[in-house]
């Protein structure tokens, strides 16, 4: 009897839990929570194990070079330039989109819900960050500059309902529920996110915008936004003649 128990307890403990790309459904579990710990100063964390600060500079250089349509979400701590520091932080998020060949720049400058509309181009809305990443086919993103208790509802949601690959360079303690995440990421931490992503090219790791589906895709959408711009502008004279024209309030 006690060796069946003993037998039963073992089959029924899980494994280490690992903070992986979703879906992983509609409330997963706070990464914190399954026993997944904050990294000290020169560590990080990967898939919520604790591992040195380059390989997690490193396992976040290979998503972002590696993963479709990478993207940077700076927040409002990098977004407005309200002292020196958030300036030099902003050239360095500025570096590390550089070295990205394909990516794009997603702002997040507020945190207030955004209603009725959401532009998924224009910004990436806290409240519906999945939107963000459905529209624009996102699989390996930064957070940067986005004040810690936001991020963290918003990478408990893009991992709920997207297959995105999360990484956060905090400028404090780090994010459990992020795939990838360094702690305490002054400019100094953020100059080696750059010399990671050149160190993995170097490697021979071609990006994704370089492969024949990064190009295809990427032309598809340059032809399409294209298009966009062409029906916009076809349909402003007559819109704009209105605005001149004004608007009689006693008009029924």
């Amino acid at each position: 009897m006690k060796g069946s128990l003993l037998s039963m307890a073992t089959a029924t403990v899980s494994p280490r839990y690992q903070v992986l790309p979703g879906p992983e459904g509609l409330l997963p579990p706070s990464a914190c929570a399954m026993g997944v710990e904050l990294p000290q100063d020169g560590e990080g964390l990967v898939e919520g194990v604790i591992v040195s600060e380059d390989k997690a500079f490193k396992a976040a250089a290979r998503a972002l070079l590696t993963r479709r349509n990478p993207t940077l979400f700076p927040g409002p701590l990098v977004v407005w330039g309200w002292n020196k520091h958030t300036e030099e932080k902003a050239s360095m998020v500025l570096e590390i989109a550089a070295e990205i060949p394909g990516v794009k720049i997603i702002p997040m400058p507020d945190y207030r819900p955004i209603y009725p509309k959401i532009d998924p181009e224009a910004v990436i809305n806290p409240c519906h960050p999945n939107l963000t990443i459905w529209h624009n086919k996102i699989e390996a993103c930064i957070f940067v500059g986005v004040h810690c208790h936001f991020a963290n509802v918003t990478l408990k949601m893009v991992r709920a309902g997207t297959n995105c690959y999360t990484i956060a360079l905090c400028a404090e303690a780090g994010h459990e529920d992020a795939m990838a995440s360094v702690p305490r990421c002054g400019t100094e931490k953020l100059h080696k996110m750059v010399e990671a992503l050149r160190q993995v090219k170097k490697e021979g790791l071609t990006p994704w915008a370089l492969t024949a589906d990064g190009k295809r895709e990427l032309a598809a959408e340059r032809e399409q936004k294209k298009k966009q711009r062409e029906a916009i502008a076809a349909s402003a004279p007559q819109f704009a003649h209105e605005l001149v024209a004004g608007l009689d309030e006693n008009e029924e």
